[in-house]
């Protein structure tokens, strides 16, 4: 008895014997697929909402009186507010190098094996953490009523050498005392986070080959380190330079205090709030900038072709532009025929 095949051709609608009715259609069935665009109402509505905020943001920010641009343009590049913005970079500077110093020697203390160091270094942070930093300035500013002569000599004994606090200490060097142990506290959480992301397998090999403790953490550790501490850091040192307002408590020239003076002079606060605004925005951007550097030199060892910097982009469009312009203007020769030079 032989097998028999049913030659007769499908209905429409149902799949053909022996194919698997989930299976795609044929190519040349494709070319008849109505192909529908994704719609997007919910994104198209954000945008339009958010142009539409933007728009009217600006334009009050154009037509509004009360902005008084005249003012602002009078006193964002005036001599007392370009001093202060000065002094302002330099308590920056000062607290940047002497906190994340004496962080970094915080951090390894808590790492150590001693539980002197451990407990000391945990103290301090706790301590320094705790305290708002308003309360440290004053404090700092007040050290005179708690010691009138600071002095060197015996622990517990006789006093060498000493000098008046208020000659020795000062209101400029209160605040830098200030603003650097408060930055030193978080600076060493930074600091201790960024050590312990480095694979400890890395030390075990250092220390097998015999390299010496401090080596192995100058050129092993810290560069691995900086990857994990730069983001952190970075933004640390942003807040900190938006802190240092604080110190007008301590009557100290820099930026914010001048703007309250000068706007206390002639009331126009308003303006003179926007000239701080612009300058804050104008400093945190470069500092953003300097940090997006400084992390990509960092990360040559985990990425060995990083993505182009912004200006590299530029750059590269504007050689594009300049290669489709080029190619634009070039004259278009006929193609001979085969047979034209025979």
């Amino acid at each position: 008895m032989g097998l028999s095949t049913d030659s007769a051709a499908a209905p429409p609608g149902t799949a053909a014997p022996g194919t698997d009715p989930g299976t795609p259609p044929a190519k040349n069935d494709l070319a008849s697929l109505k192909v529908v665009p994704a719609r997007h109402y919910a994104r198209w509505v954000a945008a339009v909402a958010v142009i539409v905020l933007v728009a009217q943001f600006a334009h009050g920010l154009i037509t509004n009186p009360v902005w008084e641009w005249q003012v602002f343009s009078d006193y964002v590049l005036s001599e007392t507010i370009v001093k202060a913005v000065g002094v302002t970079l330099q308590l920056t500077a000062y607290a940047t190098v002497l906190g994340f110093l004496l962080g970094t020697v915080l951090a390894f203390m808590r790492l150590s094996h001693s539980p002197v160091l451990q407990t000391v270094s945990w103290t301090y942070i706790w301590i320094f953490r705790s305290i708002p930093m308003i309360v440290q300035l004053v404090f700092w500013f007040n050290l005179s009523a708690l010691y009138d002569r600071l002095g060197v000599g015996i622990p517990f004994g006789p006093v060498f050498w000493s000098v008046d606090s208020n000659s020795l200490i000062g209101t400029m060097g209160a605040a830098l005392i200030g603003l650097s142990l408060h930055q030193a506290a978080y600076a060493a959480e930074i600091v201790r986070g960024g050590v312990i992301a480095v694979d400890h397998g890395q030390l075990e090999a250092a220390a097998a080959l015999g390299i010496p403790k401090l080596r192995q953490i100058r050129r092993i550790v810290l560069p691995q380190a900086m990857r994990a501490i730069l983001p952190t850091a970075g933004n640390e040192i942003i807040g900190l330079l938006k802190g240092t307002s604080v110190v007008y408590v301590m009557a100290i020239g820099e930026l914010f205090y001048q703007v309250q003076v000068i706007y206390g002079r002639n009331g126009r606060v308003i303006p003179l709030l926007m000239v701080a605004t612009a300058w804050y925005v104008v400093l945190t951007s470069l500092l953003s900038i300097a940090q997006y550097y400084v992390e990509r030199r960092y990360a040559r060892g985990a990425n060995r072709t990083p993505p182009p910097t912004p200006v590299q982009r530029a750059r590269r469009f504007v050689r594009d532009l300049r290669a489709a312009a080029a190619q634009r203007n070039q004259p278009v020769h006929p193609l001979k025929s085969l047979g034209a030079d025979r």
